[in-house]
Formats: C-alpha cells, sequence, structure tokens
C-alpha cells in the first residue's frame, strides 16, 4: 500500500502550560514504547491522547501518574518537577479498572474522596452530586458488582472526579458508555475544564476526540506524530490522499473520515474529511 502524503510536524504547547512532559522514552527489554514525548496541558484545557493500540498512550499516562519510572523524560506541574503529594492530588482513570466489586457505590467513591483529604461532609456531599451528574442517583447502596459495565465505568469516573483534581488524566473513559452516558461525561469534562482543570484523555472514538478536545496530540509507535489545535493540524493535512493497494472492491466504504472522489487505474483519490484520519491507518 502506498500514500501519496506527508503527515504535519509535531507542534507545541499553549504557553503557561499547567502539565509538561519533556523527553519521556521507555523500553520494555527491546521495544520502544515512548521515544523522546513530550506534550503540554494547559490549566483548563482538553488535550486529547490519540494513537493505534500500542502507541504508547498508557505508558504516557501511567508516567504522568507514576506508576512506572520512565527511562528518560521528565513530568513537570505548575513549573515544578511532579511529586507523590502532587500525584495524590490529580484524578487518573487508569485502562484496568481497579474498584472494590462488593463494597457499595456510594460508599466506594466515598472512601476515596476521603484518601484525597475531603472530610466527611464535603466527601458525602461530593459523592452524592456526582453520582447524580453521573446518572448513577438510586445505585448508591448496591454493590459495584451489580451494575452493568457502563455503570461501572461511570463509577470509576466519579471516583476520579470526587475530589475536584486541578489534573485529571483519563484513559479511554469513554469505553463501554452509551450515547447518553458519553453526553453526561463530555458535559462533565467540559465543567471541570471551565473550573481550571487540565484534562488529558486518550480514545478510540476519534469523533468524541474532536468534538471535546481543544488540541490534539497523535502518538505512533511510541513517538509524537503529531500535535497542535484542530485547526492547525487540520491546515497542515493534505486535503486530498491518492491510495494504491490491493484489495476487494469498495473496501474504503467504512473507513471514518475520508470520501472517495476518483477511482481510476492509478488508484483512490480520498478527500479528507475528518481531522484524525491520519490515525486509523490509512
Amino acid at each position: 500500500m502506498t500514500v501519496a502524503a506527508e503527515l504535519p510536524e509535531a507542534g507545541s504547547g499553549q504557553d503557561g502550560a499547567l502539565l509538561e512532559v519533556s523527553g519521556l522514552s521507555h523500553r520494555y527489554g527491546q521495544v520502544i514504547a515512548l521515544e523522546d514525548v513530550s506534550l503540554t496541558v494547559a490549566d483548563g484545557e482538553i488535550v486529547g491522547l490519540v494513537g493505534r493500540n500500542g502507541a504508547g498512550k498508557t505508558t504516557t499516562m501511567r508516567a504522568i501518574m507514576g506508576l512506572l519510572t520512565p527511562d528518560a523524560g521528565q513530568v513537570h506541574w505548575d513549573g515544578r518537577a511532579v511529586r507523590a503529594p502532587d500525584r495524590a492530588r490529580f484524578g487518573y482513570m487508569p485502562e484496568e479498572r481497579g474498584l472494590y466489586a462488593q463494597m457499595p457505590v456510594a460508599a466506594q467513591v466515598r472512601y476515596f474522596a476521603r484518601l484525597h483529604g475531603l472530610d466527611r461532609v464535603a466527601a458525602t456531599r461530593a459523592t452524592q452530586a456526582w453520582l447524580e451528574q453521573l446518572g448513577l442517583e438510586g445505585r448508591g447502596t448496591d454493590p459495584l458488582v451489580a451494575l452493568s459495565h457502563g455503570n461501572q465505568q461511570r463509577v470509576q469516573l466519579a471516583v476520579a472526579l470526587v475530589y475536584d483534581p486541578p489534573v485529571l488524566v483519563l484513559d479511554e473513559p469513554f469505553a463501554g458508555l452509551d450515547p447518553g452516558a458519553v453526553d453526561e461525561l463530555c458535559t462533565a469534562l467540559r465543567g471541570r475544564a471551565e473550573a481550571g482543570t487540565a484534562v488529558l484523555l486518550s480514545s478510540h472514538q476519534l469523533d468524541l476526540v474532536e468534538r471535546l478536545c481543544q488540541r490534539v496530540v497523535i502518538l505512533n509507535a511510541g513517538r509524537v506524530l503529531a500535535a497542535g489545535t484542530l485547526e492547525e493540524l487540520r491546515g497542515r493535512l493534505p486535503q486530498r490522499l491518492r491510495v494504491r493497494v490491493t484489495a476487494p472492491p469498495r473496501w474504503s466504504a467504512d473507513l471514518p473520515g475520508v470520501d472517495l472522489v476518483h477511482d481510476d487505474a492509478d488508484g483512490q483519490i480520498f478527500q479528507l474529511v475528518l481531522l484524525l484520519v491520519c490515525s486509523s491507518g490509512v
């Protein structure tokens, strides 16, 4: 398969960024997981981290949260190197969920609020507010295991949000959510950003990234392939793409973000419609 186009170069973050990742590199044995990854998330900004499976998104987030020590690179927050007390204030939603299956939902959310410094009254109030906002009212006394996968996802989100963190790091927060829950989460994240929270999220649902994020960082094989605002990336991407590939007819019919313009003996010409089609493997 040949593609006659160049991708945009990586862009820099905004001035005054609250969360700054600089030169992260990491290997798992001989496998390069990250190579010189840098990105920023400004106070009050939502940044999307996208890429194929294995691109390095989860490793980047684990390094930010201190769950692994990278071979090289630094993470700064508010102008200084991130320390354990700082990370204890961050809201984190890991790819692998880590809640207690038999613990009642409200007690669980309240427990994590208390772990992060809220007093009993504030923790109870915040728990009730987030359960209502995320559509979990009436489920507070149910054990987590009694909830559907989507509702368990909402509980995990409530745990990440309940103590009003200044930074949110969310690994695939939309996974398993129905459209209504997606809308609720988008509303909640916009509200947190408007309140000044720096939000970094990863997602395979590129339409949601485009809908929600002010800036996007595209990872490929552990490297930053491109970064910038939606407008910047749209301006750098070619408007049309000629592809030559040996494949059945209409192989491209289900590709997100492209329209087939012309088909001839020399290949097919596509019009790029969505910003993030470059991460889908076209």
